[in-house]
């Protein structure tokens, strides 16, 4: 069980003294808890940046599948740009990999000095690729076996606890999303890219700051009032738990307009119980009393997640508290419960008992109808 700063005080975390500010920080402070790699080692590695090697890309840099002298596999990310704004998503990514250690973080091995002619992070490897490559990426296009459902409940689990562990600890990671979420070949998860995190002390509320991330996972209130908080993550979570049960994309201009985000398909869905149009049909929801009831209890999370006020969010530490007692009594029901599966229309498809009804989507619906919410920036 994760223990909670907020409860027992017992993590390493940030503190306010260790908030980066304009200065980014004395590099002397960062770089003495840190390997720094030269430039040339690095080039090597990577086979002089070969694009063969290329792991993927995003919007601040490219990855690439490397191998160190001492025999170590690495992934090198490549920042596309030496300027202010690149040094400190650098920087930021550097502080909170070498201050923070969770078996569901990816692991930092060093960097290059910000004064070498470009700025490198070096990464464990994480061999078996993204979620998002698994669920509707590269490898389910090109007929790799599709994920098991007690697989996906799983990456929920593990995510969930990476992302508490970081709310704990005082970190918003601000980029939570399929394609950040890696997996080792017994598809454990492993958290990465904090170039975009942000510190929250505890003793304040929110960060104010102009929305950043990735389309169809930012949270709309975040969007809105230009407030960052640690419900900005759950909401984007959300869109995660969403994408494991249907395998859709977040985002796809080929839907209707008004369901391009998958946040907002989900929600129509759920609202009308149209659960059969969300949910994956490979996954076996009308066939497996186990895969049935965890769809029903992650569909009725995902909906709690995805409330655009973020006071009617759960944290993440409810979260994951859901998410387990969901995976329990799943399996409780699979072993000992042999009653005929009740028919998709019916309200034991639709929720789990014993999930808090006052966050059903009937219960629900009028505060996401809402648009009484107002910003105090």
């Amino acid at each position: 069980m994760i223990r909670y700063k907020r409860m027992h005080g017992s993590l390493k975390v940030l503190t306010k003294s260790d908030t980066i500010d304009n200065s980014l920080m004395s590099e002397s402070h960062i770089y003495t808890e840190v390997p720094i790699f030269q430039y040339k080692q690095l080039r090597d590695a990577t086979n002089n940046f070969d694009s063969s090697l290329e792991l993927g890309d995003g919007g601040f840099g490219t990855v690439y599948y490397g191998k160190l002298q001492d025999g170590r596999e690495v992934a090198v990310k490549r920042l596309y740009e030496h300027n202010y704004r690149r040094v400190k998503q650098f920087m930021t990514e550097v502080q909170i990999l070498t201050r923070l250690h969770h078996k569901n973080l990816v692991s930092l091995y060093g960097c290059t000095s910000r004064q070498s002619r470009e700025l490198l992070l070096v990464y464990e490897y994480v061999p078996n690729g993204t979620v998002a490559d698994h669920l509707h990426g590269d490898r389910a296009k090109a007929g790799s076996a599709v994920l098991p459902w007690h697989v996906r409940l799983n990456i929920a689990i593990e995510t969930a606890m990476a992302l508490a562990y970081l709310h704990a600890s005082d970190i918003i990671h601000r980029d939570v999303k399929t394609n950040n979420i890696l997996l080792d070949n017994n598809f454990c998860v492993k958290v990465g890219d904090f170039g975009l995190s942000r510190p929250l002390p505890n003793d304040v509320t929110h960060v104010s700051t102009a929305p950043q991330g990735t389309p169809g996972y930012v949270d709309p209130e975040y969007q809105q009032c230009y407030q960052l908080t640690e419900k900005s993550d759950v909401y984007s979570f959300g869109v995660v738990l969403v994408e494991l049960v249907s395998s859709m994309p977040a985002v796809d201009i080929s839907r209707d307009r008004h369901e391009i985000n998958l946040a907002n398909l989900a929600i129509n869905r759920i609202q009308i119980r149209a659960f059969h149009e969300l949910i994956d049909p490979q996954l076996g929801f009308d066939s497996d009393a186990y895969v049935r009831e965890c769809i029903a209890g992650v569909i009725e999370l995902a909906y709690m997640c995805l409330q655009r006020e973020n006071e009617t969010r759960p944290s993440m530490a409810m979260v994951l508290e859901q998410l387990n007692a969901i995976a329990l009594r799943s399996r409780a029901v699979s072993e000992n419960d042999h009653r005929p599966l009740a028919s998709p229309e019916s309200d034991e498809a639709v929720l789990v008992k014993g999930v808090a009804s006052g966050y059903s989507p009937i219960s629900v619906t009028h505060k996401w109808n809402s648009s009484s919410s107002s910003c105090t920036r």
